[in-house]
């Protein structure tokens, strides 16, 4: 039973998960990424498949006359118009648990690289400084410091896990989780408030939402010390940056990381971006050879799932089916 769907790619994905495809669908490349292009390409296709470029908005979807299932490469859902998909009747599924450990390692990681300075060391060493520029970059211990997640969804809970390995307390604020799943994790819920006084480390790990959008804005940064770090891995939006550029500026915190921003790509010349106190990386959290591959497989069996009318493992708008 081959070749008898179209596939709509509007990135390249793993070949792991092309070969998943191709044993139903043709398979084709979307030319671009704007609504405009994939309004125009999406018409006869019966399934499409999203990254991180574009967003499938409700005129795409009202566009799409065959299509009956729409794949999210990835756990965020917010470049997906879902309240018009369900309008349509059209199944979402995505890769909830693809890129968990990725992007948690990721997170270690840059908690770890704004603590002790090191991208700030390495460019000044590299760049022809004299071997004193390691007395100009005095870091900061992770080890027994408090962090706190905004979050303990599977990414948080990852990130915890990897936290109690260097000794570190962990607070958490999730209204949605209950305190017997945080006490197996040795982690203590607090409100927003008591975890934003308390942590050395703030990390943050939710979905962006109507809710969330800007959930950390001044008056939550007022609420940090003025030696904590803020990391965010989660969503670009739950952040106000303007917020944390005059936090930062204004020595009311002492550093933030960020692998997200509210605009993607995010303007080169960001005041953010100038400061020695802030580490930025490129939406690429979850980007290691084996999540990649992870997510591709998993996006392109929920969507063969769907064209064999199946029922996926990873629904985003179950209520179709009701």
């Amino acid at each position: 039973m081959k070749n008898i769907f179209t596939v709509l790619l509007v990135e390249e994905i793993d070949g792991a998960g092309i070969n998943v495809l191709k044993e139903v669908a043709e398979i084709k490349l979307a030319s671009g990424s704007s609504e405009e292009i994939l309004a125009n390409e999406v018409r006869d296709v019966d399934a499409l498949i999203i990254r991180v470029m574009g967003k499938i908005s409700k005129k795409i979807i009202q566009n799409a006359k065959k299509l009956k299932v729409i794949g999210h490469h990835g756990a965020g859902l917010d470049n997906i118009d879902l309240q018009a998909a369900t309008e349509h009747r059209i199944p979402v599924v995505y890769t909830p648990e693809a890129n968990t450990e990725s992007v948690a390692d990721h997170t270690l990681g840059l908690m770890i690289a704004v603590a002790k300075k090191i991208p700030q060391a390495h460019y000044a060493l590299t760049r022809g400084k004299n071997w004193s520029v390691r007395y100009e970059y005095i870091g900061t211990e992770i080890h027994k410091k408090t962090l706190g997640l905004i979050g303990l969804g599977r990414i948080g809970r990852s990130v915890a896990r990897r936290a109690k390995g260097f000794g570190m307390k962990v607070l958490a604020y999730d209204p949605y989780i209950s305190k017997g799943i945080a006490k197996k994790l040795s982690v203590k819920l607090v409100d927003l408030k008591a975890l934003l006084n308390k942590s050395d480390f703030v990390s943050i790990h939710v979905p962006l939402t109507k809710n969330t959008y800007r959930m950390i804005g001044k008056r939550e940064l007022d609420m940090m010390g003025s030696r904590a770090f803020l990391i965010n891995t989660s969503r670009g939006g739950v952040v106000d940056e303007a917020a944390v550029y005059e936090a930062l500026v204004n020595g009311k915190l002492a550093g933030a990381a960020f692998d997200v921003y509210e605009k993607e790509p995010p303007d080169p010349n960001s005041p953010l971006f100038k400061l020695n106190n802030v580490i930025a990386t490129p939406h690429m959290a979850s980007h290691t050879t084996e999540a990649l591959r992870r997510m591709a497989v998993t996006v392109a069996e929920e969507t063969v799932k769907v064209l064999k009318g199946k029922w996926p493992k990873y629904l985003a708008n179950p209520e179709i089916y009701r």
